[in-house]
């Protein structure tokens, strides 16, 4: 018998989904609109977002900041897993991990950089304590 997909990889798909949905937010205000008229140009997407201003430019960096969080996130869950990390365990500070990032991207695009730094910083904490928990 094969071993379950656990809450933890659950976890890592949504951490995978959230990038996406800071881009969805990042060109957000340039979608239904003509090129000409500043919509979003599909043809050049990172121009067009690099021209972005706001908290569309702050999703934006969220958005590359996800991308960046997401392959020690992935590497620290297969990790715990590999070196049998009680699974609750495991489970719960994947979910605080995501929660943690979902409050990361919220504050990141809301202009409040201090309350992001520190979500930040607790979720890299998180993602440190599951690489370390099954270690003995």
């Amino acid at each position: 018998m094969g071993a379950g997909f656990t809450v933890a990889y659950w976890c890592v798909l949504l951490a995978a989904v959230l990038p996406i949905v800071c881009a969805g937010l990042a060109k957000s205000t340039g979608f239904g609109k003509p090129r000409r008229e500043g919509g979003f140009d599909n043809h050049s997407p990172r121009e067009w977002l690099a021209r972005q201003t706001d908290w569309q430019a702050r999703a934006n960096a969220a958005q590359a900041n996800s991308f960046e969080a997401l392959p020690f996130f992935i590497g620290a869950v297969i990790i715990a897993h590999q070196l049998a990390a009680p699974q609750a365990r495991i489970d719960a500070l994947a979910l605080l991990f995501v929660t943690l990032r979902v409050i990361f991207i919220a504050m990141y695009v809301a202009g409040f950089p201090t309350l992001r730094t520190a979500a930040w910083t607790v979720a890299f904490a998180v993602n440190i304590g599951i690489l370390f928990i099954g270690y003995r």
